[in-house]
């Protein structure tokens, strides 16, 4: 070897061991199999912890440093929102909502903005404007029943009547207005309307009346909007003609004509509007869901119902005499008489109101008796499909009521 070389090797002997040293150290350390203990932060080598240890020291300053990274950005994006974003939506979005908006060719109708669906979602109308009424808390406007002793007597000879017809299942409520005694066969429980459901039509019609919201001259033209199949003659009119309220309240009455029912809901508003005059007199069980014919029997009420709305028609506090006169007039002259005025003698005078669809028939009607006495009676009896047993039902159940009122 040279002698500059050999020198040179000498001087730097320190600087090779400790080199190779140092390097042996780290090659043993990170090579070394993990200690059966794990190492303590007390009194701890350092230079002898496994290679995982040592990983996760450095892994954590990372977190650490990015977290800080994370934090200064947050903070720079929430600095631009506050200075450029924030102010252009308090002037184009905000303010507007208090001032106006800026753009005159743009009209907003905040109306619809808070009730974006009272176009097809309401249950009260008034001048003009549609709206969501909530639940009624005032007194009901109509008076209730008071009721006497049970009829149990006459509950029982009904129970025997309707054991002889197995397929028909009936809602009764009879009513005496002299003592209040009462008679009650299913009489909450709800059953289809049919046409006697223009009952209620008729009394929110007079009652409207009286409002001067409508007089019984004002005229309807008969559109093909209004003209339905099912009774009355109304549906063989011509197109276009007009008629006055008095006539379709008649007709809808004495020939239960579906089209003029129609013609007088839409008059006073919509189905939305006569439940929602239902619901102010205090019925819970009565309510349209469909315009007539309802051949499904949607449209629904109780036989308690029905009763307290008959009561009502003579109830001066809801209606006035000349209104009941008129209503008494249409309910006089109905052409079915097949069915409870079946079962009444002659001299009997009954007002009332029928109904009929394949799965429902019944009756609803004030019963004047010769001797000066008078009842209420509901008879609802759902059928086999248009079964003649129905009708046959209602007629005797009839005769076994007037029998004991009467006496």
């Amino acid at each position: 070897m040279p002698k500059v070389a050999r020198q040179y090797r000498e001087q730097n002997q320190y600087n090779y061991e400790s080199y190779y040293s140092s390097s042996e150290r780290y090659y043993r350390t990170y090579t070394a199999a993990p200690q059966s203990k794990p190492y303590s932060n007390t009194n701890a080598d350092f230079s002898k912890r496994p290679r995982q240890y040592v990983r996760h020291t450095v892994d954590t300053k990372k977190v650490q440093r990015n977290n800080f990274i994370h934090r200064v950005i947050s903070i720079s994006l929430v600095l631009l929102m506050g200075i450029f974003i924030l102010p252009k939506g308090f002037e184009k979005v905000t303010k507007p909502l208090f001032t106006g908006t800026p753009y005159k060719d743009i009209k907003v109708d905040f109306r619809d903005l808070r009730f974006p669906t009272v176009n097809y979602l309401s249950n009260h109308w008034f001048l003009g404007e549609h709206s969501l009424q909530g639940a009624e808390t005032k007194k009901p406007q109509m008076a209730f029943l008071t009721e006497g002793q049970r009829l149990t007597g006459l509950e029982n000879q009904l129970q025997n009547l309707a054991s002889l017809y197995p397929s028909i299942h009936p809602g009764i409520y009879v009513w005496d207005y002299q003592t209040g005694d009462y008679a009650d066969i299913n009489a909450d429980e709800i059953f289809a309307t049919a046409s006697i459901i223009k009952l209620p039509v008729l009394a929110e019609l007079f009652r409207s009346i009286e409002q001067n919201e409508l007089t019984i001259y004002d005229e309807m033209p008969l559109t093909e909007y209004y003209r339905t199949e099912g009774s009355g003659s109304l549906q063989f009119k011509a197109a276009n003609s007009r008629y006055t309220i008095d006539t379709l309240a008649r007709m809808m009455i004495t020939e239960s004509d579906n089209s003029a029912t129609n013609m007088l809901m839409a008059k006073l508003g919509s189905m939305t509007d006569i439940n929602r005059a239902i619901r102010n007199w205090g019925l819970k069980h009565t309510g349209v869901q469909t315009w007539l014919p309802d051949l499904d029997g949607t449209n629904h009420t109780t036989a308690r119902d029905m009763a307290t709305i008959l009561y009502n028609l003579d109830n001066p506090n809801f209606l006035s005499v000349s209104s009941r006169e008129r209503i008494f007039d249409y309910m006089g002259h109905v052409h079915n008489n097949r069915l409870i005025q079946a079962g009444l003698p002659q001299g009997t005078v009954f007002m009332h109101k029928t109904g009929d669809i394949g799965k429902m028939l019944g009756d609803a009607g004030i019963v004047f008796m010769p001797n000066g006495k008078k009842y209420i009676v509901v008879i609802l009896a759902n059928r086999p499909h248009n079964s003649p047993l129905g009708k046959e039902f209602i007629v005797k159940a009839s005769e076994i009521i007037y029998n004991n009122m009467v006496r």
